[in-house]
């Protein structure tokens, strides 16, 4: 499959999903919490656990083979997160940059950052949240193709 035609479908099942505030389904494994977005041959799925600090995955699957998936492991460091502010960063993913958020976003006083290392086939990237100046989140991710 193109790769483009991946990250296409990436971004619509990103914001399907939690950064759109989707619906959760049934759990995987205890206590997870797992949205799922298909379309045609295609499914995605994202699987996390914890919630102040979490760890999960998203993956891509085309005709029920994996195929691409992302590890994601962060935490709230102190009082002014706003998970709302972190949904609304990654519902604007772009399509240059679509692991998690933007480079940069912000709204009021809080401010999204995002880098990455690397390409959609193998990268490694961090994202934090500001209030202010002080960092408030922050998460790493990892991931590319599979075989």
């Amino acid at each position: 499959m193109q790769q483009e035609k991946v990250i296409e479908f990436l971004i619509k099942a990103k914001k399907a999903t939690y950064a759109g505030k989707g619906p959760k389904t049934k759990s995987s494994r205890p206590k997870s919490r797992d949205l799922i977005y298909s379309e045609d041959n295609l499914k995605y799925i994202d699987t996390y656990l914890g919630t102040l600090k979490f760890a999960g995955e998203e993956a891509i699957w085309e005709d029920e083979k994996p195929f691409w998936s992302m590890n994601y492991c962060g935490r709230v460091l102190k009082g002014g997160f706003e998970g709302d502010f972190l949904k609304e960063a990654l519902y604007n993913v772009p399509i240059e940059l679509p692991y998690r958020g933007p480079h940069e976003y912000k709204r009021g006083g809080l401010t999204y950052n995002c880098s990455v290392e690397g390409s959609f086939d193998w990268f490694l990237g961090n994202e934090a949240i500001y209030n202010g100046e002080e960092k408030v989140y922050e998460c790493r991710f990892h991931g590319g193709f599979i075989v």
